[in-house]
């Protein structure tokens, strides 16, 4: 296959392995595919004393199977499974002018039937990934999922990933509600909310059609803008030099294969720098205006599990340091919302603009016969 471009230092030119000389090769082979060696051998036997009837042979496990005759009995051989999915291409060696020995270890384990028959199931599914045109990266991905993971906390993945739907779900349901009943926009940084500026919008639901009603914009809305503004020329202050500083610290101390990797790994962490900056004025809002009481909180609590939730695979799935990094993030600002809704408690005593208040039981008024 096709080796993997080496890293280098875009400035300096320096790699991580140098190379003699005489075994670069040329630019114009550098597409060309060269002979890789395949350091660990993986033999597992089937110890499960099974007696199959011979006219309904699984198709899966018959391919397997050698059969001898013994006098009026068919016996089969033990069946050798030859484990392809243990082998990643990150193990991969490749083979240059100078080797002149390779590593090989050959492992041998027994399998049950049942695992043996999941296995053949999963090498085929991954080589039928390739028969459709994915790539040998992306079919060894799906291999590292099953083969650097126990079966067993894979199986609780799934089941925990089943809930992340759910609190998904329910954390969309409950956004609609809340924005479904919201008159105004009054402490609500348009920043976190990616609501238009300087406008008053009332959603009128007629069925699933909003109808949108365009008004001018309150006191306390004008004092929200005012206070979202102000949180983000503060906090572009801090957040535009550490974006450009962390570029150049990882030009000047981190290996690329080529300028356009270097490019897209900078624009991605400034990514996740701007998604974490648009979090944080709401937090200002909400300390200027000593309240809490206008958020979300249902909707935030189920996007909280969520996060949670990624946390937990963020140590599971291989993934970059910089993503690894940005499911922690949420946690911290969330915390930060706990920590405000305790010290800014909602006021149940207050009287609200149609007269009542959460604890003084409603006035009802008097049936007419």
């Amino acid at each position: 296959m096709v080796p993997k471009p080496e890293e280098v230092n875009l400035l300096t030119g320096e790699s991580a392995t140098q190379q003699i000389e005489a075994e670069k090769r040329p630019a114009s082979a550098l597409d060309e595919p060269v002979s890789h060696w395949r350091p660990r051998l993986t033999l597992n036997v089937m110890v499960d004393d099974f007696v199959f009837d011979g006219a309904s042979l699984p198709a899966d496990v018959h391919r397997y199977m050698k059969m001898i005759r013994l006098g009026k009995t068919v016996h089969y051989l033990p069946i050798l499974f030859i484990d392809q999915l243990s082998s990643r291409v990150k193990d991969l060696t490749v083979i240059n002018r100078s080797t002149t020995e390779l590593p090989l270890t050959v492992s041998y384990d027994k399998i049950s039937l049942g695992r043996l028959r999941f296995w053949i199931h999963m090498q085929d599914a991954v080589f039928s990934l390739q028969q459709f045109g994915f790539s040998e990266k992306d079919a060894d991905e799906v291999k590292g999922i099953f083969v650097d993971t126990n079966l067993y906390f894979l199986a609780l993945t799934f089941f925990v990933a089943a809930f992340h739907l759910l609190f998904d779900f329910l954390a969309f349901k409950n956004d609609i509600s809340f924005w479904k009943k919201k008159k105004s926009m009054t402490g609500m940084s348009t920043k976190l909310w990616k609501v238009k500026k300087a406008l008053k919008v009332t959603v009128i639901w007629r069925g699933l059609r909003p109808a949108f009603q365009f008004g001018t914009c309150s006191e306390s809305e004008r004092r929200t803008e005012e206070y979202d503004t102000q949180a983000m020329k503060y906090l572009s202050y801090l957040l535009y030099p550490l974006c450009i500083g962390g570029a150049i610290y990882s030009l000047l101390n981190v290996r690329y294969k080529s300028w356009y990797s270097w490019l897209v790994s900078s624009f991605v962490n400034g990514v996740y720098a701007f998604g974490f900056l648009f979090m944080l004025p709401q937090l200002f809002v909400n300390y200027k205006m000593k309240s809490v009481a206008h958020l979300p909180w249902k909707a935030f609590t189920y996007k909280a599990f969520n996060t949670f939730i990624d946390d937990v695979f963020a140590f599971i799935i291989t993934m970059p340091t910089s993503h690894r990094l940005a499911c922690f993030r949420d946690d911290v600002v969330f915390l930060v919302y706990l920590y405000q809704r305790w010290l800014y408690p909602v006021d149940k005593s207050r009287v609200n603009e149609f007269g009542e208040s959460y604890e003084g039981n409603p006035q009802r008024k008097p049936h007419a016969d």
